[in-house]
């Protein structure tokens, strides 16, 4: 899957990077969510300029056990449908470098 933007993990677990698509290029930070109260209620909270773009949970791969963030994105800018993606780490680079993989609903 294609990589649609790439994300730096920070001291205090938070993600700072870029979304880049065709036509859109978007400061991002993917924060904790301070005032989670239930299992339903996301880990992060996506935000660019402010404002809320989406949401993350966190998740473990079934094959390989490892524990990974998946993405809910809206925003007018995508159309009426979300955007998935999974934060993965980026290879060939730092441990900290985190790539946003599209994840496609169909």
């Amino acid at each position: 899957m294609p990589a649609i933007g790439y994300v730096t993990k920070n001291e205090d677990g938070s993600f700072k990077g870029q979304l880049k698509t065709l036509s859109i290029r978007a400061d991002i930070d993917i924060v904790a969510n301070t005032s989670r109260s239930g299992d339903t209620q996301p880990h992060y909270r996506v935000l660019s300029d402010g404002v809320e773009i989406g949401a993350g949970w966190m998740r473990r791969s079934e094959s390989s056990g490892r524990d990974y963030v998946s993405l809910s994105l809206a925003a007018p800018e995508f159309g009426p449908r979300r955007l998935y993606a999974n934060l993965g780490q980026a290879t060939g680079g730092p441990e900290d470098r985190f790539a946003v993989i599209w994840n496609p609903a169909d």
